[in-house]
């Protein structure tokens, strides 16, 4: 029996990132399972005014595995690395003291990868914290081969220090009738036409340009949805959209809820995601869960995840962009056997199986 430390900070968002979504849901399951380990989920004190968004004792009445929550902050709580056999950073960050033995997971690398995704300053100091934390830990996590891959040719990672996990989904709670995935189109569009659907922050990453000028080519009745808050280019998209007069034909929806999100999804005739570089992709999985067509990039981890369900597009090209989702919203048979093939694929990923590789890992980690 071991006690492991968990940084569950990003879990304490009101507005869940990737990072705190991945956070929230391992620790859900872990605690679930059985185990002799105890865990301590840590948080930093910068979140102690956000409590209501992190576990409690007392939201946790099926928890099987011993747990408590306490604050991590250095130098405050200098104890904990004589109190914790296993450090396991969530945010692909160091811990602020050093562990025996240190896991951390890495989402993505684009800080050392990508020059035009975010700017120098930012680079500069998430690469120094990526490359330290993959130094320092016993086992590296990361949820696709693609960034196994570019952790080793770009971090240096050693192959037998990685370990693949993919990450899980969970199904709508609620399932739309056609008629009421009709309605909510209607509502979001503000009256009848074909609704593509993008979640995810407005940036260069997510290429939301190449979307835009894919959706000029396309009939006036595609209209873009698009779900997230604004990042790194976000200005020169907004003039894009502004300069090319597609203001009425972009909707720009900002962050929405768990229980809204669901419902776009299942509104959407397209699932649109042609990003330049993820480390999995949530929203494939989310989308293909939810009974949409997905049309995605045929780069980075989205083949992964989409495997046989999804269509592939050349992401720097915004005439297949446009061309793909035609079909995808227009060609009935290809429709028909995209969202069974969908539903199936995203039934292969669940949050329990992420959590039981982990544990896996912990295990193998401290018999070292």
């Amino acid at each position: 029996m071991a006690t492991i430390a968990l940084d569950a900070t990003y879990s304490a968002e009101p507005q869940l990132t990737g990072i705190g979504v991945y956070s929230r849901r391992l620790i859900d399951n872990l605690l679930t399972l059985e185990t002799p380990h105890r865990f301590l989920i840590c948080y930093r004190l910068s979140r102690l005014g956000r409590r209501q968004y992190f576990l409690k004792h007392d939201s946790r009445p099926g928890a099987r595995a011993k747990f408590s929550v306490q604050v991590y902050q250095e130098p405050l709580t200098f104890w904990l690395p004589w109190q914790a056999q296993l450090f396991h950073s969530l945010a692909q960050r160091p811990p602020a003291f050093h562990f025996r033995r240190e896991i951390v997971t890495v989402f993505d690398i684009f800080p050392i990868t990508g020059e035009n995704y975010s700017t120098a300053d930012f680079r500069k100091k998430f690469s120094e914290l990526l490359l330290q934390a993959t130094g320092r830990a016993t086992r590296v996590i990361t949820s696709s081969h693609s960034t196994e891959r570019l952790l080793i040719s770009h971090a240096h990672v050693p192959p037998e220090k990685i370990r693949v996990i993919p990450l899980g989904v969970d199904p709508p709670a609620v399932v739309l009738s056609p008629e009421e995935r009709r309605q909510e189109r209607a509502r979001v569009l503000g009256g009848e036409g074909e609704m593509i659907l993008s979640v995810g922050v407005i940036q260069t990453r997510k290429n939301t340009l190449n979307m835009l000028k894919a959706l000029k080519m396309l009939p006036a009745q595609y209209q873009l949805a698009l779900s997230g808050g604004n990042g790194y280019g976000s200005q020169a998209i907004h003039e894009f959209i502004r300069s090319e007069s597609l203001g009425d034909r972009v909707k720009l929806l900002g962050f929405v809820d768990d229980a809204q999100l669901a419902r776009l999804y299942q509104a959407a005739s397209v699932f649109l995601f042609p990003s330049l570089e993820e480390g999995f992709g949530i929203p494939v999985l989310e989308a293909l869960a939810s009974g949409v067509p997905v049309v995605t990039s045929n780069l980075s981890s989205m083949p992964e995840v989409g495997g046989e369900a999804a269509l592939y597009v050349d992401p720097h090209d915004p005439a297949d962009i446009a061309q793909k989702v035609v079909q995808a919203a227009e060609d009935m048979a290809l429709r028909a056997a995209l969202i069974p093939k969908g539903l199936a694929r995203a039934g292969e990923f669940t949050w329990r199986r992420t959590a039981e590789a982990t544990l896996a890992v912990y295990d193998e980690v401290l018999k070292v």
